[in-house]
């Protein structure tokens, strides 16, 4: 794994948890467009559960999921934060915070630090030459 690749992880993680959050809402609208039908017939006993009931089950399961993933966001963070600090240049510290654990594009940390996209990008590679990643 090289060092983009595995600071790049926690916007991968974060995309994940955002892309479930999505289905949780989706999930929702649909329990609560669910409506149910009365009718005078009698429902066998091996009927599924209803619409609803499964919805919710589904929902509950994604939120555990998403809890579980924020879990290894804040642990994966805290990784990336402390190989960060292994870098001695303050300059390159802020540099790969805004991009690795702030998710800012390099077009955004050029104007908030005040380079050239050029000088951005030459800062990045000295930076991320300094970077050791864990085994």
């Amino acid at each position: 794994m090289t060092v983009k690749e595995y600071l790049g992880q926690a916007y991968r993680l974060d995309q994940r948890i955002n892309s479930k959050l999505d289905q949780v809402a989706s999930l929702n609208d649909l329990a609560n467009k669910v409506t149910t039908t009365l009718t005078g017939m009698p429902k066998g006993p091996n009927r599924a559960t209803s619409t609803m009931a499964d919805a919710v089950t589904k929902i509950i399961d994604l939120q555990a999921e998403i809890n579980r993933d924020i879990d290894r966001l804040v642990d994966l963070k805290s990784e990336i934060i402390s190989a960060i600090k292994t870098v001695d240049n303050t300059e390159y510290q802020t540099l790969l915070e805004k991009r690795y654990l702030c998710f800012e594009t390099w077009e955004q940390i050029a104007v908030d630090m005040d380079y050239s996209i050029q000088h951005i990008y030459r800062l990045r590679d000295k930076a991320l030459s300094k970077i050791s990643i864990p085994a």
